[in-house]
């Protein structure tokens, strides 16, 4: 592997960083939206699949409560 100085280092750690494309103020909140609302759907789908599961134990099983 091949050592550069550090000088080097910083100057090509800084050409890396300004390649960045950083996401607009729009684009962060309609993905920060998008993220709740999955996230919300996924809670309830596993809440969904969970009484599913609870009930059909509860009457195998012949637990009441």
């Amino acid at each position: 592997m091949a050592r550069t100085n550090p000088l080097q280092f910083i100057q090509q750690a800084r050409g890396e960083v300004s390649k960045v494309v950083w996401p607009t103020r729009r684009e962060t909140t309609v993905t920060t939206i998008m993220v709740f609302i999955m996230a919300t759907i996924a809670a309830l789908f596993f809440f969904m699949i969970d009484q599913i599961i609870r009930l059909g134990l509860t009457s195998v099983l012949g637990i009441f409560g």
